[in-house]
């Protein structure tokens, strides 16, 4: 990595990340760091950067991305860095390709290509937490990326795909499995208890991996048990986890979803601010859009997803299995679609695994069913067979005031839960922080400017122990985000997912420019980066 040359940032308006009202001044970056922060700075030999009119902001952290193999295998990732984003948190969900054996690794290329895709890269995945982190400095990725501990893939790698409790013996192998991932660099653990296997734990076990966490200062991240009908109580779970276990908690895109619960942010902002008050700690981080993004299969009961994927395509093919998932889907409401009939008019299918039915994205199963004359969870079911399970979905079942509440909170951090893939993916991908800082900033006031980049910088740094970015100060690593706070707007839509933001013209990840003027550069400064449990071996 070559060493960046000094730049002179002259005349921004300078958010430091710490919440207070913005100052004009000027900022030296001096190598990776930042130098000098003051008023009128002389520097002389340094490329100065003309930021009239323009805001400075320390970098943005995706606190819930989903780029585990992007970061590896595109080394442009405008769509990230194009938002300003300077450091992704991946290993989401309990779901990833590390620590993984290789049997696990093929279970997951199925069961995730609707996130990632099934690229050659991949090969067998994994072993260690370690090892991923070395493919990502090997990569020299555009941005920072930092990893937790995915308790879904731990659990398939020592029990597997198989609905039952573990065996203390198992415990403590998954417990051996998270603190070796810690020490490698993992910054926390996540769960994604809505899919298979990782919903399989039960309340201890989840309490028994989080002590491991809560030892090496790491946070746990779940994607609950439901954010529908069993919301509260699924939250509720979550914040006794980290009681008993003594884990920092953050929730994954915390937001109360579909029609039984429009409008009731407001019950768990009260749950939440009672742990707060109880001395657990905890955050959470949302996305600023209405629709959720996930997988078709991801909507089944997970009795249909027990045994991988080849067991669930054998079930689909089974009649009386597969009557059985149609009365659930529709009339029961399964645990993968969080205890909520499905509303099939509210799933768009955003992308498929094989292009010849390409022509099924964008359009609902609702539409699609009934120009095919069958039941809408009969054509679902068929289009599961025929795109392997591959098949990637919107859910259009967010609430506005919802959306809105969440994020006013003292502890709320933004996480674009983006998938990259499909063909006509989530715009949050390309569009979240951006959305943040325009239409939730300056078009509709609800965060004054300087809040909104304390969510998006300094607070996600703090939640991740990060102590060397997020913030604008002398010392500190020059990850930074220059954009006008008059134009900065999301410009990806349903429409066009894959457009870049305006308003963004430079941001720098330790103090090279990877967007200048506007434009991807070649720089690609990213590294991985390893939490202060780290123990080189």
């Amino acid at each position: 990595m070559s060493e960046a040359p000094s730049t002179l940032i002259r005349g921004a308006l300078v958010l430091d990340g710490g919440g207070r009202p913005g100052r004009a001044g000027d900022v030296l970056v001096e190598g990776d760091r930042i130098s000098r922060v003051g008023g009128r700075l002389d520097a002389p030999g340094a490329r100065v950067l003309d930021a009239d009119g323009l805001a400075l902001a320390p970098g943005f952290i995706d606190m819930h991305a989903h780029s585990d193999l992007a970061v590896l295998t595109d080394h442009e990732h405008v769509a990230k860095v194009s938002q300003g984003v300077t450091c992704e948190v991946v290993g989401q969900d309990g779901l990833s390709y590390a620590p993984a054996t290789p049997e696990a690794v093929a279970v997951l290329r199925e069961q995730l290509a609707g996130w990632n895709g099934v690229p050659d890269e991949l090969g067998a995945g994994w072993p260690t937490i370690a090892d991923y982190l070395a493919a990502v400095d090997r990569a020299r990725p555009a941005a920072n990326v930092a990893a937790l501990v995915p308790q879904g893939t731990v659990r398939l790698d020592v029990v597997g795909t198989v609905d039952r409790a573990a065996t203390p013996e198992e415990v403590a192998a998954m417990r051996a499995c998270v603190d070796r991932g810690m020490r490698d660099g993992a910054f926390g653990m996540s769960s994604g208890l809505t899919y298979v296997p990782g919903m399989f734990a039960s309340t201890d076990e989840l309490v028994a991996l989080g002590e491991v966490v809560a030892a090496h200062g790491g946070v746990y991240v779940p994607h609950q048990r439901s954010y529908g009908a069993g919301a509260l109580a699924a939250y509720a779970e979550m914040v006794e986890v980290a009681r008993r276990s003594g884990v920092a908690l953050h929730l994954s895109h915390a937001t109360m979803n579909f029609r039984v619960n429009r409008g009731r942010a407001g019950e768990l902002i009260a749950l939440l601010d009672a742990a707060l008050a109880d001395g657990v700690e905890l955050s959470f981080d949302t996305y600023p859009y209405l629709p959720g993004s996930t997988t078709l299969a991801a909507l089944l009961p997970s009795w249909a997803a027990e045994g991988g994927p080849a067991a669930t395509l054998a079930r689909l093919h089974d009649p009386t299995a597969r009557a059985r998932i149609a009365h659930e889907l529709d009339v029961v409401g399964t645990d993968g679609c969080h205890g909520v009939p499905v509303e099939w008019d509210t799933i768009e299918i955003s992308g498929v695994r094989d292009a010849a039915l390409a022509d099924r994205v964008g359009r609902t199963v609702a539409s699609l069913a009934e120009a095919s004359g069958e039941p809408a969870s009969a054509f679902a079911l068929d289009l599961l067979v025929a795109d392997r399970l591959g098949t990637g979905i919107l859910q259009h079942v967010g609430d506005e005031a919802n959306v809105r509440t969440m994020m006013r909170h003292s502890r709320h951090t933004g996480g674009s839960d983006g998938i990259l893939v499909g063909d006509k993916p989530h715009p949050r991908a390309w569009g979240t922080f951006p959305r943040y800082l325009g239409h939730y900033v300056r078009d509709e006031g609800v965060l004054a400017l300087e809040e909104a980049v304390a969510h998006l910088s300094a607070r996600p740094a703090a939640v991740l122990g990060l102590t060397d970015r997020g913030r604008i100060a002398p010392g500190l690593v020059a990850d930074l985000v220059l954009f006008d706070p008059e134009t900065v707007a999301d410009r990806a839509t349903f429409a066009e997912p894959r457009l870049p933001a305006a308003g963004i013209p430079w941001v720098l990840v330790a103090g090279e420019a990877v967007i200048a003027d506007g434009r991807r550069t070649e720089a690609r400064p990213g590294r991985a980066l390893r939490s202060s449990a780290y123990a080189p071996s």
